[in-house]
């Protein structure tokens, strides 16, 4: 095995444990925001998360070029942005609907790189794309309204998928570490800016507060920096694939730690995305570094 391909292997198991993290969450969360108000979530999350990285390697921000900062602020805001539409959105558009609307970017980010960097999207790759949608659809999917609430939301997956492909065009391994600290605390901040005009609330217990550092250091810091890194290496397309992987795991998490019963679609749908991700890393195609787009500006 090459080092292009042991590095693409790593970058792809990377994002499959990031998505796996993500996936675990889910249950987690919804205990967690039946006492905590979810953009007082956001705000903390995203500042411990930047706050451990910064610690963690505060040289990270000494050597990051300032093309790469400029980048770091751009990909942060649109992330905070989404995540607060994401949010609003929720309050009004019915979960399983968001969920499905959420993944789209699977469909997005390939339609972004074609109309803003001309990428070239072979006829596999988007029968993979179909294929992860449908399992989408199977998974989270029932009945679909269409209305203010689904808008928001459908504005913030334009955003993630401009993130993803962002990643892909701006991302540099050197100024991994750099590049996510800077991301997680633009995130904070905007959601700070939404949060603190109602009060902070905190966790009241140890048990929440647990909770909460999971979810910012190891799907929150580690996560960040995690995409980061892989996507230096991996075309943006093939990374939203794999991380349609997310809601799978989300499934499989809430059966086996969040007390929710198994069901023929989880598993249909789960098995759908699974094969869709399958296809994608087995595709025959040139050089792996040929397909992953880097712009300097």
């Amino acid at each position: 095995m090459t080092d292009t391909r042991r590095t693409h292997l790593l970058a792809t198991l990377a994002l499959v444990g990031i998505t796996a993290a993500w996936g675990s969450t889910f249950f987690m969360t919804k205990d967690l925001l039946e006492r905590l108000p979810l953009l007082d979530y956001l705000a903390v999350r995203f500042t411990i998360a930047g706050l451990f990285l910064a610690l963690l390697a505060p040289r990270s921000l000494r050597s990051l070029s300032g093309s790469s900062a400029k980048h770091a602020v751009l990909l942060g805001a649109m992330y905070g942005v989404a995540q607060v539409l994401q949010t609003a959105g929720l309050i009004l558009t019915p979960a399983s609907v968001a969920g499905f609307i959420t993944g789209m970017y699977v469909v997005l980010t390939p339609v972004l790189g074609a109309l803003l960097l001309r990428h070239r999207v072979g006829v596999w790759t988007w029968f993979a794309v179909a294929l992860a949608m449908t399992g989408l659809a199977v998974l989270t999917l029932d009945g679909l309204s269409v209305g203010y609430g689904e808008a928001l939301v459908l504005v913030s997956t334009v955003l993630y998928a401009g993130h993803i492909v962002g990643l892909g065009v701006w991302s540099k391994p050197d100024m991994a570490i750099g590049m996510s600290i800077v991301q997680l605390l633009v995130i904070a901040v905007i959601a700070w800016v939404v949060a603190v005009p109602d009060g902070i609330q905190l966790p009241g217990s140890a048990a929440d507060w647990a909770r909460l550092l999971y979810m910012s250091i190891v799907a929150g810091a580690l996560a960040m920096l995690g995409q980061t890194w892989a996507q230096a290496h991996l075309p943006a397309v093939r990374t939203a694939i794999i991380m349609a992987m997310e809601p799978v795991f989300a499934a499989f998490f809430a059966v086996l730690f969040g007390g929710e019963n198994a069901t023929v679609r989880m598993l249909a749908g789960g098995l759908l995305v699974l094969a869709a991700m399958v296809l994608v890393e087995t595709l025959p195609r040139r050089r792996v570094e040929a397909e992953v787009t880097h712009l300097s500006v």
